[in-house]
């Protein structure tokens, strides 16, 4: 694959946002370790992802009032700026108080930072199409952005937690403000071309609802969900998303642990193991996606549907088994399948809405997931009380089968949109 078919500007929003994303990384776990250290309490540790989710939740919800105004480039420059200064703010208030600092404070400042943060991933999706000269870069595109955040995510756990236990809370967060400084200063390298990018003949269809929306704003924040509700590939998309996000929950933390200790009998450090293990295989999916780029081509439904059927399976298979070495090799075998049902169906979104519209699309979908997932997360708490640990995996893998035979009964639209694209 030709790597001209990723602009400089590409490469720009590709660095920020890797910098940003290992910032969020030192910064939580630095937190974490200061609020638990303050309070030994795990309530209180919990409310850092809580605040975060919430303020995420709202952003994405009034979004579309600033993509209106303002260019996405200028929205990431005032995101990754305005996170920047506030964190400084954070960094230092804690560095002179240590002890003495106001939580409330801490997390109001949480709060207004995860906000300015909750429309940077829906603008930086929408932004690649634009980046790119070619429809064969875009699959590369979202491959490089997905081993990007996942090496960031398997890499910057471990690190910062031995970053934390040399140096201390309070110094990380310096080190933290530095690196959002730098992603900062990246921003202004991301310039949106005036011509290029992914045609847009591809996704004319779409663009003739978005004509016939009105400018108020109520129009304006309900634009992304009016478009995903009237354009048949996205709502099926979604719907799949939907399911799929139901069962995503089973990955966070609390019920991992719960699982390596009752199904397994193994302690906390098999924990550490299965997570490394999971992302570990999610970075060599999305080396296996830019690999298989070029045969790939526009079969995006075909491989989500694979990505999805494998990951479903291994998942049923991970509930059944009892050895823990084994465990590992499951987790480890569906990262690929992971990567390669989110890249291809991230593309999908993409290339199904002309570009001025696939920000508020995203921002739609983005605040439709964050709340699934804390339905999600509450669902499967009380789920898991009543049917049991590994019946919870089993049921997150019905789960999936379900998001795949909803694809399959729709197969058709999909058919319908190539046939578009080819003309």
């Amino acid at each position: 694959m030709k790597s001209s078919y990723l602009t400089r500007a590409f490469y720009y929003l590709w660095t920020t946002q890797t910098a940003a994303n290992a910032a969020d990384v030192l910064y939580i776990m630095a937190l974490t370790v200061m609020v638990l250290d303050r309070t030994n309490s795990l309530v209180s540790a919990a409310l850092l992802p809580l605040i975060r989710s919430g303020a995420q939740l709202l952003s994405s919800l009034v979004a579309p009032l600033f993509i209106q105004r303002f260019k996405l480039p200028s929205l990431l420059f005032f995101s990754q700026t305005g996170q920047f200064l506030l964190f400084i703010c954070l960094a230092v208030y804690i560095q002179l108080n240590s002890v003495e600092s106001s939580l409330v404070l801490v997390f109001s400042l949480i709060f207004v930072m995860s906000f300015l943060d909750g429309g940077t991933t829906p603008a930086r999706n929408a932004l690649i199409p634009r980046l790119v000269t070619h429809e064969q870069g875009l699959l590369k595109a979202n491959g490089l952005m997905s081993v990007s955040d996942q090496v960031v995510q398997f890499a910057g756990w471990g690190l910062s937690g031995v970053i934390v236990a040399f140096i201390g809370s309070s110094s990380t967060l310096l080190i933290a403000a530095v690196i959002y400084g730098l992603a900062a200063v990246f921003t202004l390298g991301v310039k949106e071309p005036t011509h290029g990018g992914i045609p847009e003949k591809r996704v004319n269809a779409a663009a003739d609802i978005s004509s016939d929306l009105g400018t108020s704003r109520w129009h304006t924040l309900t634009e992304g969900w009016k478009m995903i509700w009237k354009t048949p590939r996205l709502r099926v998309l979604t719907f799949m998303d939907m399911i799929d996000m139901l069962g995503g929950s089973i990955w966070v933390g609390a019920f991992t642990l719960a699982f390596v200790q009752v199904a397994l009998g193994q302690g906390e450090e098999w924990w550490g193991f299965i997570n490394a293990a999971y992302f570990a295989g999610t970075i060599g999916g999305g080396l296996l996606v830019l690999a298989l780029a070029r045969i790939i081509g526009r079969r995006y439904f075909s491989v989500m549907m694979i990505g999805m059927a494998g990951y479903g399976v291994l998942t049923a298979f991970y509930a059944l088994n009892s050895q823990p070495f084994i465990a590992l090799i499951l987790v480890m075998l569906m990262g690929p399948f992971a990567e390669l049902a989110m890249i291809n169906r991230r593309t999908l979104i993409q290339s199904s809405v002309a570009n001025p519209m696939l920000p508020k699309v995203l921002s739609a979908q983005a605040s439709m997931m964050h709340l699934i997932f804390c339905i999600s997360l509450l669902g499967m708490a009380w789920l898991a009380e009543i049917i049991g640990i590994v019946n919870l995996y089993l049921f997150a893998a019905v789960l999936t089968i379900l998001a795949i035979v909803a694809g399959l009964l729709n197969f058709r639209v999909f058919q319908e949109q190539n046939r578009q694209m080819m003309n």
